[in-house]
Order: C-alpha cells, then sequence, then structure tokens
C-alpha cells in the first residue's frame, strides 16, 4: 500500500473528533472524546457537556425573546439653561364677531349658519344690534367669503391691546400673527411666522415674560338670540401657551382669561422625546391635508412639510374628513380646497367636526420629538380702590368699564430649568451579546473564537468524508479506466486466471511491457518472473 502523504494526512487529523477536542477551547469536549475505551468518567462528563450545552441553549432563547419583546423605559431628569426660547402664545376674543360690523349682506348669508336666525328674524336682529334694518329693495351680493367676513368683523388688536411689554420693553401688535382658528380672529405671540426671530429669555420670574392689557370689547359682544351648541355664554379672552410648530388648537386646550382680573401664568418647559416602533408608537410622518395626497404636476416640487406634531396631525385629519365629506374647508383648515360656503358650514362642516371630535376617529400617534408647557395659573383682581380712579384716566375709559372689559396677563418661565421626558431602550443590541457571551462563558467555558473553531472543523469533516468521498471514487475510477486501456490482455489472463498481477504466467503479450513508457508499479518485469518460479511447470512457454 502506498504510503500516505503529508498533507492528507494533516487534513485526517484535522477532521478527526478526537484530534479537534483536544484543542479545542470549549471546555469538557477534551474530557468526552479523549483516548481510551468508554468509561463511567467519560460518561459523566458527557452528560455535563450536554447538560451545559442545554441549559446554555435555553438561556440565549430567553434573552432573545425578551429582546424581541422590544420594551422600554422612560426616564425624566432636570437640566440648567442660560437661555429658553419664549413659547408661542395664541389669544382670541371667546366673541368672534364684532356687532358694529355685521351688514343685512352678512345675515343673509351667514344669519342661519353662525347665529341660528330665520330671515324673518333679521330685522329684529338688527334692531338688537342697534342697526336700522335692511333698507327696502336690498339685494344681497352674489357670493360670499366667511374668511373674508371673520378678517373684517372679528376683533381688532389694535382695539383690544391697551398695554404690551415683553422683558420690561415695549411691544405691540407688530409683534403678532394673525391666525384663524375655529373661534374666528386670533393672534399670536411671538409665532416665528415668515422667517422672523424667535424671543428668548434668560430669567425667570414675573417681569422677564410677556405683560399684557386688553380690552374684550363687552359692548361689540353679539347679542344671544337662540341656545344652540355656539352660543358662547362667557366673556374674557382664551389663550393657548405652545411651541412654534404646534398650530393652536384653542377651542380645545385653550385657558379661560376673566375680565377684571390680571391672571398670572407661570410655565415650564419639557421637552419629550418617543420612540418608533416597535419599541414605542411615535411618528414622525406629517399628514397632508389636501384630499389629493400627490400633486397634481408631477414635475412640481413639493413643498417644504411642518415638523409633525400631534395638533398637526388632527388638523390635517380633520381637514381631509371635511374635505372629502363636505367638497370644502373651514376657514381655519390648510389646504387648497376651497373655503365653505355658509350653509355647508351649517349643513356639512360644523356636524362633520362635531361627529369626529365624539367619535374621536383621527388615529394621530405621539410625535418622537415636541415641546410642551407645563403651567400654574393665579390670579387677583383689578383694578384695586386706590388705582381705579388713576387707570380710569390713563385709559380714558370709566372705572364701571375697566372693571368689566379690561384684564391682565403675565406669562413667564418658572425657572431657566426644563424637564427632559425621554423614551430609551430598555435592551440593546450590546446588552443581548453581552448576556449571551456570559452565559457562554458560564455553562461552557466558550466564546467567539470557540464558534469560529467549531465551524472550521465542520468544515474540515465536510471537506475530508463528503468531498473527499466523491474525489476517491472519481480517481479509483479513472485509475482503472487507464489500466484497462494499456493493458487488454493482460487484464483478460486476470479475470480467466482470477491470479493476482505478480502470479500472471509469462506470455508473449506481456512484450507489450517494454513497449509502454509508463511500466505499471504492480506488475513485475520479466527477470523478476524467472527468478522467482524458475521450476513452475505452469509458467513455460
Amino acid at each position: 500500500m502506498k504510503p500516505t502523504s503529508g498533507p492528507e494526512e494533516a487534513r485526517r487529523s484535522a477532521s478527526d473528533i478526537r484530534m479537534f477536542a483536544s484543542n479545542c477551547s470549549m471546555h469538557g469536549l477534551g474530557h468526552v472524546f479523549g483516548p481510551g475505551s468508554l468509561s463511567l468518567r467519560r460518561g459523566m462528563w458527557a452528560a455535563a457537556v450536554v447538560l451545559s450545552v442545554a441549559t446554555f441553549l435555553y438561556q440565549v432563547a430567553e434573552r432573545v425573546r425578551y429582546y424581541r419583546e422590544f420594551h422600554h423605559q422612560t426616564a425624566l431628569d432636570e437640566r440648567e439653561s442660560h437661555r429658553l426660547v419664549f413659547p408661542a402664545v395664541t389669544l382670541c376674543n371667546i366673541n368672534p364677531l364684532r356687532r358694529s360690523r355685521l351688514t343685512p349682506n352678512d345675515l343673509h348669508w351667514a344669519g342661519s349658519a353662525l347665529l341660528g336666525l330665520d330671515p324673518a328674524e333679521h330685522p329684529a336682529f338688527l334692531r338688537a344690534l342697534g342697526r336700522p334694518p335692511a333698507p327696502p329693495g336690498f339685494m344681497p351680493s352674489p357670493t360670499f367669503d366667511m374668511a373674508q367676513l371673520y378678517a373684517r368683523a372679528g376683533h381688532s388688536l389694535d382695539d383690544m391691546l391697551l398695554d404690551c411689554r415683553f422683558r420690561g420693553e415695549p411691544c405691540g401688535p407688530e409683534n403678532f400673527t394673525t391666525i384663524f382658528t375655529r373661534m374666528g380672529k386670533c393672534y399670536t405671540f411671538n409665532s416665528g411666522a415668515d422667517g422672523a426671530e424667535l424671543l428668548t429669555t434668560t430669567r425667570g420670574g414675573m417681569g422677564n415674560g410677556l405683560d399684557i392689557m386688553l380690552d374684550v370689547q363687552q359692548e361689540e359682544y353679539l347679542p344671544v338670540w337662540r341656545d344652540n351648541e355656539e352660543t358662547p355664554f362667557e366673556v374674557g379672552i382664551r389663550v393657548q401657551i405652545h411651541s412654534q410648530e404646534e398650530p393652536p388648537i384653542i377651542d380645545q386646550l385653550g385657558l379661560g382669561v376673566s375680565p377684571g382680573y390680571q391672571t398670572f401664568v407661570s410655565c415650564q418647559q419639557q421637552q419629550l422625546s418617543f420612540l418608533p416602533p416597535p419599541w414605542g408608537d411615535c411618528s414622525s410622518a406629517s399628514l397632508n391635508p389636501n384630499y389629493e395626497p400627490e400633486p397634481s404636476d408631477p414635475l412640481s416640487s413639493p413643498s417644504p412639510s411642518l415638523p409633525y406634531t400631534l395638533m398637526g396631525c388632527r388638523l390635517a385629519c380633520e381637514t381631509r374628513y371635511v374635505a372629502r365629506k363636505c367638497g370644502c374647508r373651514m376657514m381655519y383648515m390648510p389646504g387648497d380646497a376651497p373655503v365653505c360656503s355658509p350653509q355647508q358650514y351649517k349643513n356639512c362642516a360644523h356636524p362633520a367636526i362635531d361627529a369626529m371630535l365624539r367619535k374621536d376617529s383621527c388615529a394621530c400617534p405621539n410625535p418622537c420629538a415636541s415641546t410642551r408647557y407645563a403651567k400654574e395659573l393665579s390670579m387677583v383682581r383689578i383694578p384695586s380702590r386706590a388705582a381705579a380712579r388713576f387707570l380710569a384716566r390713563k385709559l380714558n375709559r370709566s372705572e364701571a368699564y375697566i372693571a368689566e372689559n379690561v384684564l391682565a396677563l403675565d406669562i413667564f418661565f418658572e425657572a431657566l430649568n426644563y424637564e427632559t421626558v425621554e423614551q430609551k431602550k430598555a435592551y440593546e443590541m450590546s446588552e443581548l451579546l453581552g448576556d449571551i457571551g456570559g452565559q457562554m462563558g458560564l455553562f461552557i467555558g466558550a466564546s467567539l473564537l470557540t464558534i469560529l473553531e467549531i465551524l472550521d472543523y465542520l468544515c474540515e469533516v465536510f471537506r475530508d468524508k463528503v468531498l473527499g468521498y466523491f474525489w476517491n471514487r472519481r480517481h479509483s475510477q479513472r485509475h482503472s479506466s487507464t489500466n484497462l486501456t494499456s493493458h487488454p490482455s493482460l487484464c483478460c489472463h486476470q479475470d480467466s486466471l482470477r491470479l493476482p498481477p505478480h502470479l500472471l504466467p509469462c506470455h508473449t503479450a506481456l512484450g507489450l511491457l517494454s513497449v509502454s513508457s509508463e511500466p505499471h508499479p504492480d506488475i513485475l518485469d520479466m527477470p523478476s518472473l524467472h527468478v522467482a518460479f524458475p521450476s513452475s511447470p505452469q509458467i513455460k512457454s
């Protein structure tokens, strides 16, 4: 037999289980596959290794299952700051329309939708407003725009704002931005609209924020003609404190401020951070308020969208619902749909919005990052008896008028520290790998390199046992076919006599061996045959 070559011996050693067990860094394998016969000691080692591997796999499966549950935890922290951006402050008069600005044409178009008036009640309502009835032959306008009605008849900040100071410095209507909400014409301080620089504050406490004095103008309030869902019974203003990215939903989230009082609002900023799925449910995708989700012109560049906010998502959802159901939008809603007519307001838009609010059908997840403001309110009466006469002379109003119409509002930061509420992953991938590594070292004394050793051993076994089998089979078939082609008569003698090659008789056909350029290694030459068997009768010619 031909001796085994060096590379073949190395491959055979590499695929030998005992050789692998003696060199592997995994604990216990050397005791299981060591030299010698099967014994009790080796069986106990095998049971210990199997039990350790099973426990390790169970712990790994448990850790992977816990990781795939995507748990999160919430961290609350308080941080200091030397400067904070002052929030946006939106304020609306509770009365949406001024009585002095209403006309017979307004009552003709919007009286039924906004005030619940029948056409026959228009003259009586005008007399209640102190206005003459419509003249004979009155002809209403062919068209009517609800947005223009609120812009013209809503309360003007120039008339309401009596005094304004920010951080002790004077301010005025130019620091406010007009905005329309469901309550009508409103105004936002420090909105940051049109690229305006946001105002900041460097100190907390009263006098370091927004301090305004307003006249609610009760004489402009519409008379309560009939009790309905839109009829306001209160007097004052509604205020919402929010971030610049968030649209005001003042009819739902606004604070009420009453005349005859000075209201102090102490704020603290809170920065919220939530995780997206699968750890949380936050979202950063803005909802298009238009009914058509894609632009009509595919070549037109999309308009930049505002950051995702919860209130913005709700407003866009309401806009899409009203546009789909009524074919129009309310005047405060964004989008490109036409503004609803007064009849559409009454018959479709208002009932649709009320039904949505009752059903809460807008599925809006929390934004992944947002800013909100915690608020504490306190108030005192104004004016005092000592200051009533002075304030009446300063504002050129009577003391009774001031008590019924004037209010003061002071909004400030309690301190410049702010809170952070952050969701964090309770179990990171690095922690999962650390736990797996710890369990691996505890139960089987292995590491990542041990896994590489096992994979390398399996590759050696596959190459030697599987690929080697096919290689040897193909090599033997090629070798046998070569022998048969070179020595056909020898094959015939071998088949007939059933003798090994070195005992074949001397035949004239063996002369071919001298002609062959590569003599067969297993067949002896002619002198060797004669020397080995000189007197054998079976090999005489």
